[in-house]
């Protein structure tokens, strides 16, 4: 679902970055035919031109940047509501999501030969476009103000479960946590393979690379709130697809010199960013698929997906599309990753077990792992999101786009896709009981909640040791109580 969505919103950049490289920038003037409150983001203080009125004897209406206008009728031709459908896709961002994803499928179809080689690419380039941009923006009137503003707190919104919902589920796309990925990666890796290096080096990229990109766009969007007149740049920030797609273009087009350059790096920066992310999620339902159906080639696969996702990713390029992209990415992908990610959590931290794990992480790697990854992992953070996920559903109000709430049908299909991919933790559950070879019940329950007789290392010389270690190590607090079970489990 996440896929069929993003790979939309590549299209959507596409279009941009086509558009990007004509001069004056489509954006930035308005045209006849859009409203008489529009006022051209190539201008300088809007603020001055706020008495632009549809009629004299009328309120004053509120100034509509050119850039808003342009998304929202020429890109989008977005309607005010989805109640009577969501329309037909627009032919023009059909091409560009066609483009992204032939360039996904050529990527991806030999595998991790192809997308291995392809990642240095996508991994360095958007940096080297990234500097370019952070330093024209630190040059920029105004810039400080924005920078200031992305990294001051605002210490009221401590408490709002709204505002810790979001982070989650924003840390759990930036890092791919509960989406496959990283356990698709780790599959191809040997066996002494230093995750624990790997797991500092990715996190820490991660976090210094949001920051560069907050100072970059904050910069660009501080020095907008200082052409148009305003100390508050929460007031030129639009959120989700406006702050790339409103936000950005509205401060480019005010740019004195040679506009088309930012507009072409910033988008282009944008897409192979994209495509990266696309590559990992659609390689790993490819690598799922094929280790169930050995018979099925990589291209094969591949193609299969792009083709399906494809036909998808057309409904997010309607004039209703963002409405629906809106619904989906709430009900269907953070939702259900946040809640099985509690539900993995666990199962790893209680049911596998932390000792174990560490165990696990001792034998592969020579290293013993610290008490305070073990606190993290079998109390810390499992306590803070379930905290987080019951205070998000005891304040749940329901999903709005642009302050407009969905027909009592968008919602069924919301809570239809969120059932669907949440009730299929119950269901495997069963499933496992149901396979699981003992005799009685409770012998099933109890076999289908601990690891194979193979479960290890796939070298049996490898396992033998393993198998060894574990029970030598594991064994000493079993049958002395619960409470014994519960600090070996935390403490070793």
């Amino acid at each position: 679902m996440v896929t069929t969505y993003y790979v939309a919103i590549m299209g959507i950049t596409l279009r941009y970055l086509y558009e990007s490289f004509r001069s004056p920038l489509p954006w930035s003037e308005c045209r006849s035919e859009w409203e008489a409150n529009c006022v051209a983001s190539s201008l300088g203080n809007t603020s001055k031109l706020s008495n632009n009125r549809m009629d004299m004897d009328m309120p004053q209406q509120q100034p509509v940047a050119s850039a808003e206008l342009y998304f929202l009728k020429e890109v989008l031709h977005e309607k005010p509501d989805i109640i009577d459908g969501i329309g037909l896709p627009n032919w023009e961002l059909v091409i560009g999501l066609f483009v992204a994803w032939l360039c996904v499928f050529l990527i991806i179809r030999r595998g991790v030969k192809s997308s291995g080689k392809a990642s240095y690419f996508l991994a360095i380039f958007p940096y080297v476009i990234m500097c370019v941009l952070l330093i024209r923006a630190v040059t920029l009137p105004g810039a400080a103000d924005g920078i200031l503003y992305f990294i001051k707190p605002q210490w009221g919104k401590i408490l709002d479960p709204k505002v810790w919902y979001a982070a989650v589920t924003q840390c759990f796309y930036s890092l791919s946590v509960c989406f496959g990925n990283i356990i698709m990666y780790s599959s191809f890796n040997k066996f002494g393979h230093n995750v624990h290096r790997d797991a500092a080096i990715v996190t820490g990229l991660d976090t210094v690379t949001s920051l560069l990109a907050g100072f970059t766009i904050f910069g660009i969007l501080g020095h907008l709130a200082h052409e148009i007149g305003t100390n508050d740049i929460g007031t030129v920030v639009k959120g989700g697809a406006g702050l790339a797609f409103i936000s950005y273009p509205d401060a480019i087009a005010k740019f004195k010199q040679l506009p088309q350059i930012f507009s072409v790096l910033f988008f282009l920066m944008l897409f192979v960013l994209g495509i990266g992310s696309n590559i990992a999620m659609t390689s790993c339902s490819v690598t799922a698929i094929r280790d169930r159906f050995p018979h099925f080639k990589q291209w094969q696969c591949s193609l299969f997906i792009a083709i399906i996702s494809f036909a998808i990713g057309l409904m997010y390029i309607t004039p209703g599309g963002q409405y629906m992209l809106t619904l989906v990415d709430f009900f269907g992908a953070s939702m259900i990753a946040l809640v099985l990610g509690i539900a993995e959590l666990y199962t790893i931290g209680w049911i596998y077990g932390t000792d174990r794990l560490c165990k696990d992480i001792e034998f592969m790697l020579g290293r013993k792992v610290g008490l305070y990854w073990r606190l993290c992992w079998s109390i810390i953070t499992p306590l803070i999101m379930t905290v987080i996920l019951v205070y998000f559903y005891a304040t749940y109000e329901p999903l709005a786009y642009n302050d407009k709430n969905y027909p009592s049908w968008a919602y069924s299909i919301g809570w239809t896709i969120t059932a669907f991919g949440i009730f299929q933790l119950p269901a495997w559950m069963i499933m496992a009981i149901v396979r699981d070879p003992g005799k009685t019940f409770s012998e099933k329950i109890s076999g289908a909640f601990k690891p194979y007789k193979d479960w290890g290392p796939l070298d049996p010389l490898l396992r033998e040791q393993y198998h060894k270690k574990i029970e030598n190590e594991l064994t000493p607090k079993r049958g002395q109580g619960v409470w014994a079970a519960i600090k070996q489990n935390i403490y070793g």
